[in-house]
């Protein structure tokens, strides 16, 4: 038995129009408690906000969790060159602007 992540893959193919990635089942549960669902939400949320800021075109939200660490182990942001500030200097903005802890997150 295995899980291919069909469900998700589905999901971001109606809403996104074929291009998105993810990791994982983040798509396929509706527990808000659950990193990885929660984390997914707040990742569109800063890439949205990005986008409405004019900060980028089109960008790309990484962020890795471990068990018992309430901050992100790492977040990484791609905006396959439409930034108009370099991808650093976003990732910057974002860790000054997104409390990104699990339960501020669902909060």
């Amino acid at each position: 038995q295995s899980d291919a992540g069909l469900t998700g893959r589905k999901i971001i193919v109606d809403s996104y129009g074929g291009w998105g990635a993810h990791g994982g089942g983040c798509f396929s549960g509706k527990d808000c408690t659950k990193v990885d669902r929660s984390g997914a939400y707040a990742a569109r949320w800063i890439a949205k906000s990005l986008v409405a800021a004019k900060l980028c075109y089109r960008v790309l939200i990484q962020v890795s969790y471990a068990i018992g660490i309430a901050e992100p182990v790492s977040i990484h942001i791609d905006t396959y060159g439409t930034g108009t500030k370099p991808d650093d200097e976003l990732l910057k903005i974002v860790v000054r602007n997104f409390d990104l802890r699990p339960g501020i997150i669902i909060r």
